[in-house]
């Protein structure tokens, strides 16, 4: 468990739980799931310590299910959130290398490296928990985040690397456990464009194949694996919009503020909010237009489909009408009769097959001027 606590524009790192709260700032306490499991007892007596109502049974297996999906609860202390982030799992870097060729297997570890693992967040006035799926990287993100926001707050040192273009949208720390909160879920949303570019390269080179005239396709499986992971995704999708809806109705119902610092900072609160509910909307979208083509893509691989068995159809029905007569003329001097005219004509078979020719050449001409044969009618 990693203790912080942040107190105006200073943020530093604890090394164990302080007996008493401190006297001004906020306390944010983030440990993996398994280390709250087993350290729980300890944290509900250090809440109970600091004069904080401990959390509810319900809530704490709340926080160490792996499967529960976005919500938000809350009680008459604290607010309990629980968010599904959406992310790569470890070992899928080599993904993101390659954008430019794609396979069947590759497009497998795609859908496989997607991570929705649960993230809870346990809201006090002064105290925020977080609870995160082993290897999350969002404890370690903000930690090193919110250090070089206090570094340049302090003149000590000026953020960089990828925290530079974050810190330019937000470059103060997080005012409250609230505005805390909002940031990190904010964050594990916006942490879906690197998965995106992913999942639309690799989809798309499933549709690619799925077109390709030249090209059998039978990875069904995967294409089926990829519409299930899609739905998925929709409904990960849905439910965080609702938790957020439902944690923006919940700020509203929040005392109002007396002081003008404040009431600003509960507005600034709102907007971040609505904020993060617009890109979890975005990211919906994403996900749905992503469903839409790939089902476009099955509809169009059978209309090609189709349209191949029309025209291997339409050539087959042509060469049948091309040789019908031509069998009517061998049939008819084929006749076992002696008053059959050219018979007993030593050019009866060439004039007989003259004629042939020139049925044959003659409904070959008339299938070409009506597009039947070497090209489609328009």
């Amino acid at each position: 468990m990693r203790i912080f606590h942040v107190q105006g524009e200073h943020f530093s790192e604890l090394q164990a739980l302080p007996e008493q709260l401190p006297a001004s700032g906020y306390l944010w306490l983030g440990s993996a799931r398994r280390e709250f499991e087993l350290g729980s007892a300890d944290i509900q007596a250090t809440l109970q310590r600091w004069g904080i109502t401990p959390l509810v049974d319900e809530h704490v297996a709340d926080l160490l299910n792996n499967q529960l999906p976005s919500h938000y609860d809350y009680t008459s202390w604290y607010d309990l959130l629980v968010f599904r982030r959406l992310a790569a799992s470890a070992g899928s870097a080599d993904l993101f290398v390659d954008d430019t060729h794609g396979t069947a297997a590759s497009a497998r570890r795609a859908l496989a490296a997607i991570d929705t693992s649960p993230v809870g967040f346990a809201l006090f006035d002064r105290v925020l928990i977080t609870v995160h799926p082993t290897g999350c990287a969002v404890l370690d993100h903000f930690a090193q985040r919110l250090l070089s926001l206090a570094a340049s707050s302090d003149g000590r040192a000026e953020p960089r690397g990828d925290n530079h273009a974050e810190n330019r949208g937000s470059a103060r720390l997080p005012t409250s456990p609230a505005d805390l909160m909002v940031r990190m879920v904010n964050h594990m949303v916006d942490s879906y464009l690197d998965l995106r570019r992913l999942l639309t390269r690799q989809l798309g080179y499933l549709q690619q194949q799925l077109l390709d005239p030249k090209n059998r396709f039978d990875d069904w499986q995967v294409l089926l694996e990829s519409r299930n992971t899609l739905h998925l995704l929709e409904d990960t999708c849905e439910d965080q919009r609702s938790a957020v809806q439902e944690w923006i109705d919940a700020l509203d119902d929040w005392p109002d503020e007396t002081e003008p610092h404040a009431r600003r900072e509960r507005e600034l609160l709102r907007v971040r909010s609505r904020d993060v509910q617009e890109h979890i909307e975005r990211v919906l979208a994403h996900v749905r237009r992503l469903e839409q083509s790939a089902e476009t893509a099955v509809q169009m691989h059978f209309s090609a489909l189709g349209h191949r068995t029309n025209d291997i159809m339409r050539t087959l029905t042509v060469l049948t009408a091309i040789f019908l007569p031509l069998n009517l003329i061998t049939g008819f001097f084929g006749m076992n009769f002696d008053g059959l005219p050219l018979i007993h004509s030593g050019a009866g078979v060439l004039i007989a097959g003259g004629l042939m020719m020139m049925v044959a050449v003659g409904l070959i001409l008339f299938f070409w001027r009506q597009r039947y044969l070497g090209g489609q009618r328009h």
